[in-house]
């Protein structure tokens, strides 16, 4: 697969991951929502690291 994802998208991606997680782990988050939240984030740093979106993919949508 062709990488999709620019260093700026990237950056955003993972500082609203991390953002994320340490909301939730420090309670600010909780329930449901924060459950919701954490997997969104994980999905981030997911895409993020691997720099492939499959959204973008299915959109013909680059950033880099």
């Amino acid at each position: 697969m062709r990488k999709n994802i620019g260093i700026l998208d990237k950056i955003a991606r993972i500082l609203v991951g991390l953002t994320v997680y340490g909301l939730f782990f420090a309670g600010v988050i909780s329930g449901i929502l924060g459950l919701v939240l954490v997997s969104l984030g994980t999905i981030f740093l997911l895409t993020a690291f691997v720099n492939i979106c499959p959204l973008y993919r299915l959109f013909h949508f680059k950033t880099n």
